[in-house]
């Protein structure tokens, strides 16, 4: 693993232990305030699309589709991010409440849920940025490490990349079905049709909410309402894509090998977590339409804490780094978004210089439960 040379495999498990406590005081101390919380989130968010839909119906005048288009689109961001996402991971599953629940909540997105959790709790939050393990390094079709194999299809990453960026959510979806084990016979013609069919079953009510539906309810207003829906959708695939990229692919960030992560311990687990990640710096409102993902180090290290808790604990997880003399990679957006595009840009090439700061030295760690 890319570990750094002075951490002894004791340095290893006492930071895994201190990352413990810190999640055992957050699980000690949730309550009241924090449920609170995520029941404001989901009563804004369901006042942003009420107020949009209204808005939409005067959509005609542009003055009323600016505004509704805006509404909708933080409101589908929001639904996405701090919502739909955190919920997902069961972030709120302690309240036991059947409207927040990770096994009952359906978001407004086309990948169906119990696909998304097993791609991305599981698979994407278990093997972290490990080569050949996390499909989300690169969803298949962009190079984003040296050591993923170059392919002629790299050369144009780059407008693939804005085509990803535009439609993010059905990129994922069809990249959670896994198509390119057909070519491999990974995956048999009937299985994969199988899973395309199950997919239609969650895309055909989103087009026909989103294009169909509301459209038609606005009467004199359908075709507007329909640009707006579809510029909202567009937004927050580009938002979803631009936060979800600068959390894994800046500078700084590292790629792991399966051989390196062989053997590995609970403490390396987080270590690679924290090796693996990277944060961005913004204001309250900033968090709160990233779903928190602007602390992707502590999401990483605590995918189902709460994710209004990040915030609070990122100084102490902040101080065990420089502790123990770790990398803690953090940047506003801009900056941070544009190291991801140079990457992009550098690894369409069959041969490039390094795209970021070299990784630690890296030695083999145990293999630990995640």
């Amino acid at each position: 693993m890319s570990f750094p040379a002075h951490l002894t495999d004791a340095d290893i498990e006492a930071i895994g232990r201190e990352l413990d406590a810190i999640r055992d005081d957050v699980i000690a101390d949730r309550g009241a305030s924090d449920a609170a919380y995520i029941r404001k989130v989901v009563k804004v968010h369901r006042q942003l699309e009420t107020a949009a839909r209204g808005t939409l119906l005067l959509s005609l005048f542009p003055p009323a589709w600016l505004a509704g288009t805006a509404m909708l689109s933080t409101a589908k961001v929001l639904e996405n991010m701090e919502l739909g996402h955190n919920i997902l991971h069961g972030q709120w599953d302690w309240m036991r409440d059947p409207e927040i629940h990770s096994t009952t909540w359906d978001w407004d997105n086309v990948t169906p849920a119990e696909d998304w959790k097993h791609s991305h709790n599981y698979l994407h939050h278990t093997f972290t940025n490990i080569i050949g393990k996390d499909r989300d390094l690169g969803y298949s079709v962009l190079r984003l490490s040296e050591d993923q194999k170059w392919r002629p299809h790299h050369l144009v990453q780059m407008p693939i990349n804005v085509g990803l960026m535009l439609l993010f959510e059905y990129g994922i979806a069809f990249y959670d079905i896994e198509l390119e084990k057909v070519l491999t016979k990974q995956l048999s013609v009937k299985d994969a049709a199988g899973r395309l069919g199950k997919l239609w079953k969650k895309v055909r009510p989103q087009l026909v909410k989103d294009y169909v539906v509301w459209p038609l309810l606005s009467g004199p207003s359908a075709l507007t309402t329909l640009t707006a829906n579809l510029t909202a959708n567009v937004a927050r695939n580009v938002w979803t894509h631009t936060i979800i990229f600068c959390g894994h692919f800046p500078d700084g960030v590292a790629q792991f090998s399966e051989a390196e992560t062989a053997d590995e311990t609970r403490g390396g687990w987080y270590v690679r977590q924290l090796l693996g990640s990277a944060n961005l710096e913004g204001s309250e409102l900033f968090h709160v339409m990233t779903g928190r993902l602007s602390f992707q180090i502590e999401h990483h290290l605590f995918p189902d804490l709460p994710s209004n808790r990040y915030g609070e604990i990122a100084p102490r997880v902040q101080e065990l780094c420089e502790r123990y003399g770790l990398p803690y990679t953090t940047g506003p957006l801009t900056k941070q978004y544009a190291t991801v595009w140079r990457r992009i840009a550098k690894l369409s090439l069959p041969s490039t210089a390094p795209t970021a700061t070299p990784a630690p030295a890296r030695r083999t760690g145990r293999q630990a439960a995640a």
